[in-house]
Order: structure tokens, then C-alpha cells, then sequence
């Protein structure tokens, strides 16, 4: 693929693109090249925008997605690309300073009002569903640690008086649905406690230890298909009522308990195939550790495909704190028109990591996700990706059970948490990780540009983006950190710089 185009000049390439085919399947690889000339070269800094907490964009491109300060509304835009005249050569003057605004580069399409008065939107969820442009927004109250545990709650896990969801076609900001959760609690930071696969959705309540599969049918209205929690399939409830043995307070283990506890006993069971030193076997291995499969809980799920769920299940400390890569943790697969669960692997597997590393793409497979977040690049698409996944284990070769410790605890995948944007492709750029990458989180500031590299010409600087301000006169003793939104198509990005007690740095990025 490096090789296809016989020169890096633009105008060249075009050429090479009339005359030259690429090879069966690698058309859009070949074509992504093209982003090596077309990178967002020029920055304005510190522009002239609106005091909101800007999101991301959707994976198509047609909107940007912000909240306002206070938590109250969302403000939706729709980028549009700056467009400014000259009596001469453009390149040699200065912008406009009417273009250096924000609404030179984006059109608000409206602003609507989504949480109540003692309800806050939460800015870190964000789910879009792009065949029907439907965004899945959340609202929550304060959350409560000293609430007491009511009938079929965990301990030790605290509630929220009401998180709500809703559903908001973006084209023209209808609010289409809601789904409300009162006294639960649902992990909302990156959109953790939720995952979107086609047009289903499964919520993990955390405090109920229950998993809420949704279907946004094409109408826009939020159904509930199947829960999996206490019971398992839709008439064990009734079953039990039927029989006279309806549970009274926890007289009985919940269904998807009770399915990992067998799964487990069998396994142990099979382990040993001399039935006179089996029930030692089960006494060691099972029965000991008994009380500790019980007090395992629901931390986080994913879809797999549409009849497959991946479980994480873990202590009860470890799935409320955000810190979890050292705990004790097993991963489930589990078919939910079965019941049963498939496998299962404990967080110190080689078994999963060996699947982790050689099929990582399948763990976020999506049939509807965006053509371009079908080529965002992982250890299992991307050689390149593959020697910094390998360096990265090689240094740890002396604590390996501690690495595959480490790469697990990125599983289950966070749904929609990584940019589409070539710039992160990384077959065509190199960049420090450490200070920005295709994953949606906070990073610290640091003083110099942060450089992308080009992989045909190493040692070619193709662009640099700088957060902050130009001057980079700012307090070095004050907490700084940076987010960076950048369009998945576009050469056009923003780099948004926080620092505690002053006003918000946002800078646009863009080819000019």
C-alpha cells in the first residue's frame, strides 16, 4: 500500500490515481493516503466561540455535539467549511477577522432544553446511531453513598435518585423517547454503563444487577426486549410463582448467578478425569472459592452480536472505583436466547489475551458503524499497531501475568470511544500517544506541539497541534488538561485546554 503512489506531490497523486488500480480490497486503505497531503496545517487560536462543553462529533460528520456550561441543554451544530475571499493571493494574507469565529466553521441547528431543574446532563455519554441520526443522551441527580439498601440492591453500590435517557433524532432535535431509572445506579462516565449495537441497547444497572436490553425501533420510541438479572428468560418469574416458590427476600441466587456458578462447577468438573480424586478436585478448586464466585457482580457489558453478550464480572469495590485493572475479574460470554453462558476466562488469561491481541476488532464489530470508523486502527488491522502493542509486551516480559491484567482491563470495549479520524490512522502517521490518540479521554497539557509524523518519511513533520494558547504564557505550576475533537473526515479538528480557575482555550485546526 506504501508504495502505490510513485510521488508524495498532491497533483501527482491525483494522476496516479486515474492510471494506477490498487489492489483487490485495498481501494480505501490507497485512497486514506491522500490524508498525508491534506492535513489541517493552520491554527486560530483561542477563537471567538461560546462558552459550552463541546462533545464530539457524530462518526458521519454532519454534526458536532456540545452542552452548555450549566448542564441544562444541548446545542447541536453542523460543521460547515470557511469560506473567505481575497483581491489577491490568498495564501499571503492574514484571515478575515470575521473568519476567525466559530460560526465560520460551524452553524448552530439548535439548542433544547434536556434535564430539569435538579437533573444534570451528563457530558461524557453520547451514543449515535447513524442509519437513522438518533442520539442516546442521559440526565442524572446527584448521586447518593450513604442510601440505604433496599430489596434485591447490592451493597456497597451507591444511587442515583433518577437517571433518564433519551432519545433525539439530530436532523431537527426531537426528543422521540425516554427511559428512566429511579434509586440506580448506571456507570455514565464515557458511556461505560451502556453499548449500542445495531438498533439495540443493553444498560447495565450496577446497583440492581440487571442488564436492560433496549430496541430503537425506526419509529423512535425505546423498547425493552429482554432483561437478565434475577431471572433469565421471560417466564421464570412465572414459573416460580406457579410452583409456590417465589422468592422471598434473597432465599435465592439470581438467574445469571446461578448460570455462572454451573458453568464453573462443570468446567471444574471436567478438569479432572479420575472420578476418585474429582470431588477433592471440586472441594480445592470449586467449593473453596465459593463465597468469593457468590460476591461477584455485573461491571460492564457489550454486545458481541445480536444474540451474544461479553460480561465482565468482578468485586464489588472494583466495579464502582475506576481503577480496575488489578482486581480479581472473569469475562462471560453469554447467549441470551440460550440462557447459557459459552466460555469464561479469568482477567489473567493467555487464552483471551492470545483472542485480544490477534482479534481485537471483533470485540468492537458493529454492522452499522460509519464506513470510517470501519478503518480505525487496531493491533489486529495494522502492523504498525502490532509492533507497539509487541514492544509494549516485550518490556513487560518480566510481570506477564500483569500485562494481560493491564490489556484487559480495556474489555469490555467502550462503545463509540475511539475517533474515526485518519490522522490516527496509524499506517500514515506516528504520534506520541501519551499526549493524543484516537481514544476519547482527558489528557495533560504539555508546553510543545504535539507532532504527526509521516510513516513513508520518517522524518518528515507533516502537521503539529497546539492546545492552549499561542503565546503558551500560561501558569506551568496550574493543572492543565486537553481534549481534542477531531472530524472523522475533514481536516478540521478542535483542541479545547481547561485550567482550573480561568476561561477555556478552544482552538480550531484546519487546512487553509
Amino acid at each position: 500500500m506504501v508504495g502505490f503512489f510513485r510521488s508524495g506531490n498532491l497533483a501527482s497523486r491525483v494522476f496516479d490515481r486515474q492510471f494506477l488500480s490498487p489492489r483487490p480490497g485495498a481501494t480505501v486503505n490507497t485512497v486514506r493516503q491522500f490524508y498525508e497531503n491534506l492535513v489541517p496545517s493552520y491554527t486560530i487560536y483561542d477563537i471567538d466561540c461560546p462558552d459550552y462543553s463541546f462533545r464530539k462529533f457524530t462518526d458521519d460528520g454532519k454534526y458536532l455535539v456540545a452542552f452548555s456550561r450549566n448542564h441544562q441543554d444541548l446545542i447541536v451544530y453542523r460543521p460547515i467549511w470557511l469560506t473567505f475571499s481575497c483581491h489577491e493571493e490568498c495564501d499571503s494574507h492574514d484571515l478575515p477577522a470575521n473568519a476567525e469565529r466559530f460560526d465560520s466553521f460551524f452553524k448552530q441547528l439548535y439548542s433544547i432544553s434536556l434535564a430539569s431543574s435538579n437533573e444534570y446532563i451528563c457530558k461524557d455519554f453520547f451514543l449515535y446511531m447513524e442509519c437513522h441520526q438518533y442520539g442516546l443522551f442521559a440526565t442524572s441527580t446527584a448521586q447518593s453513598n450513604d442510601s440505604s439498601a433496599t430489596d434485591g440492591a447490592i451493597h456497597g453500590v451507591p444511587s442515583i435518585e433518577k437517571i433518564t435517557f433519551y432519545l433525539v433524532r439530530l436532523e431537527d432535535g426531537a426528543i422521540l423517547d425516554e427511559k428512566a431509572f429511579c434509586n440506580d445506579f448506571i456507570n455514565l462516565a464515557h458511556s461505560i454503563g451502556a453499548y449500542l449495537y445495531e438498533d439495540l441497547v443493553c444498560i447495565v444497572s450496577l446497583r440492581y444487577q440487571t442488564i436492560h436490553v433496549l430496541q430503537i425501533r425506526d419509529s423512535g420510541s425505546l423498547v425493552e426486549v429482554r432483561r437478565i438479572g434475577a431471572f433469565c428468560r421471560e417466564d421464570d418469574e412465572l414459573f416460580l410463582y406457579s410452583h409456590g416458590q417465589a422468592a422471598q427476600g434473597n432465599s435465592f441466587l439470581p438467574g445469571i448467578k446461578q448460570r455462572l456458578l454451573s458453568y464453573i462447577f462443570r468446567k471444574t468438573w471436567n478438569e479432572e478425569p479420575d472420578q476418585a480424586l474429582r470431588v477433592q478436585h471440586l472441594k480445592k478448586k470449586f467449593y473453596f472459592h465459593f463465597q468469593d464466585y457468590v460476591d461477584l457482580i455485573i461491571w460492564k457489558v457489550q454486545f458481541l452480536d445480536r444474540r451474544h453478550l461479553f460480561i465482565k464480572f468482578g468485586s464489588v469495590d472494583g466495579g464502582v472505583t475506576r481503577s480496575t485493572d488489578q482486581n480479581l475479574a472473569f469475562f462471560a460470554v453469554y447467549n441470551m436466547e440460550t440462557t447459557d453462558i459459552v466460555s469464561l476466562y479469568q482477567n489473567s488469561s493467555e487464552e483471551l489475551y492470545s483472542l485480544f491481541e490477534h482479534y481485537y476488532d471483533h470485540f468492537h464489530a458493529n454492522p452499522q458503524n460509519s464506513s470510517h470508523e470501519k478503518f480505525i486502527s487496531s493491533h489486529s488491522n495494522s502492523v504498525h499497531a502490532l509492533d507497539q502493542l509487541c514492544t509494549i509486551k516485550n518490556k513487560a516480559s518480566s510481570s506477564s501475568q500483569q500485562f494481560v491484567k493491564k490489556m484487559m482491563a480495556s474489555l469490555p470495549y467502550t462503545c463509540q470511544s475511539q475517533s474515526p479520524s485518519p490522522y490516527f490512522d496509524l499506517s500514515i502517521f506516528r504520534y506520541d500517544e501519551k499526549l493524543i490518540s484516537a481514544i476519547d479521554r482527558h489528557r495533560h497539557c504539555t508546553e510543545h506541539p504535539i507532532k504527526f509524523i509521516s510513516v513513508r518519511q520518517p522524518n518528515v513533520v507533516k502537521f503539529k497541534i497546539k492546545p492552549g494558547s499561542d503565546s503558551g504564557g500560561s501558569d506551568s505550576r496550574a493543572k492543565r488538561i486537553s481534549s481534542f475533537l477531531f472530524h472523522p473526515f475533514f481536516p478540521l479538528a478542535l483542541s479545547i485546554q481547561q485550567t482550573y480557575m480561568q476561561p477555556t482555550v478552544v482552538n480550531v485546526h484546519f487546512r487553509r
